[in-house]
């Protein structure tokens, strides 16, 4: 039996291309989900594994659909030659079923994982310099500048509750007891 596996990353990408391009090859299954490649527990992927039989193919339109880390990719195709189970990779012109379609996975897979390498090594550049220039990521500061002068004339004069000083200063009471805690009110 030929089943198809289609993955995107991100819910708000689409397979109907893979999906297209795995009913054109033959697949009598496509299992399909939206999830990253380096998660090593991919539910439709994993039900997939547990329904191939010797003899059966596995067809995916790349090969970072099956995975992103060479590692997994390899462990996976060494499962597949153990249990008599092909793969194909219609883009990378991949067949598992002969020694060029083996040595073409083991290149593509090196690839793929270089590919994965430089995205991670360009991202930590762009965050070096982005905070070299003095910003920095994540969330924004509950209490600003501002409110945090507000908050301090507050909490001095002993005439307002916590609630109440919350929500003339628009803060939540965490981050009222987070400033307490921290000391950023005496």
């Amino acid at each position: 039996m030929k089943f198809g596996y289609a993955r995107v990353s991100k819910n708000d990408q689409n397979l109907e291309n893979q999906i297209e391009k795995l009913k054109k090859a033959g697949c009598d299954e496509i299992y399909q989900e939206k999830q990253s490649g380096t998660k090593n527990n991919r539910e439709q992927l994993n039900e997939l594994l547990s329904k191939l039989r010797p003899g059966d193919t596995i067809c995916v339109v790349r090969l970072d659909r099956l995975g992103r880390r060479m590692i997994k990719l390899i462990e996976l195709i060494n499962s597949f030659k153990e249990r008599k189970i092909e793969l194909i990779s219609i883009e990378n012109n991949i067949d598992t079923s002969n020694a060029m379609g083996m040595l073409l996975f083991n290149i593509c897979a090196a690839f793929a994982e270089m590919e994965q390498r430089l995205i991670s090594e360009r991202v930590k550049a762009g965050l070096s310099v982005a905070y070299a220039k003095g910003r920095k990521g994540g969330r924004p500061k509950a209490i600003t500048a501002e409110k945090l002068k507000k908050l301090r004339s507050y909490y001095k004069s002993k005439e307002f509750s916590v609630t109440e000083m919350c929500k003339m200063t628009e803060i939540s009471r965490s981050s009222y007891y987070r400033a307490v805690d921290d000391g950023i009110l005496s």
